[in-house]
C-alpha cells in the first residue's frame, strides 16, 4: 500500500500558507484534475488526493492535528 503524500506537498503550498492560499491552490488543482476536465488515467486519483488534502488543511482543527501528528493523528 503506497504511503500518503504530505498534504502541503499535494497542494503545492508551504506549511505556513494562509487559508486563502490553500483555497486558491485547491481550486486550481481540483479544476486541473477533475474527471470532467481531465481524462488521463491518474486524474481521478489525483483529484481525490487533492480533495483529501484540502479537507484536512481547510479545517483549523484538522489542520492543527495534521501539523502536530501528520497522517497518524490517532486513526488506526
Amino acid at each position: 500500500m503506497p504511503t500518503k503524500r504530505d498534504y502541503y506537498e499535494v497542494l503545492g503550498v508551504d506549511r505556513n500558507a494562509t487559508d486563502e492560499k490553500i483555497k486558491r491552490a485547491f481550486r486550481k488543482l481540483a479544476f486541473k484534475y477533475h474527471p470532467d476536465h481531465n481524462h488521463e488515467d491518474k486524474a481521478e486519483e489525483k483529484f481525490k488526493e487533492v480533495n483529501e488534502a484540502y479537507e484536512a488543511l481547510s479545517d483549523p482543527d484538522k489542520r492543527a492535528a495534521y501539523d502536530r501528528f501528520g497522517h497518524g493523528n490517532g486513526e488506526g
